[in-house]
């Protein structure tokens, strides 16, 4: 098995991420592009202490991004994670 912060890179902090935190229970997290279900599973539950339901995946596409007046450069592709808890909370904004 990876380490585990080779596998969970950041959390999402987006609005929509908040909605679905308070919503549904979810969690969103950027993780390693090659991490499968399991493996993120068993990550968020050991760094956490938390009970995971269940997993969902997707790959983000990177974006054209323009560099200087001429030339267009492009952000890398990067894989989000929908992390359903069955049983704790994961609460990022009392960190900051």
């Amino acid at each position: 098995m990876k380490a585990i912060y080779d596998i969970i890179k950041s959390p999402c902090l987006t609005e929509k991420g908040n909605f679905l935190q308070e919503a549904q229970n979810k969690v969103v997290f950027k993780v390693n592009a090659q991490a499968n279900k399991i493996e993120i599973k068993k990550a968020v539950e050991k760094l956490f202490n938390v009970k995971v339901s269940k997993v969902t995946t997707a790959n983000m596409a990177g974006k054209q991004k323009r560099v200087g007046a001429k030339s267009i450069g492009r952000t890398s592709d990067w894989k989000k994670a929908y992390i359903t808890l069955a049983e704790g909370k994961i609460n990022f904004l009392d960190e900051l």
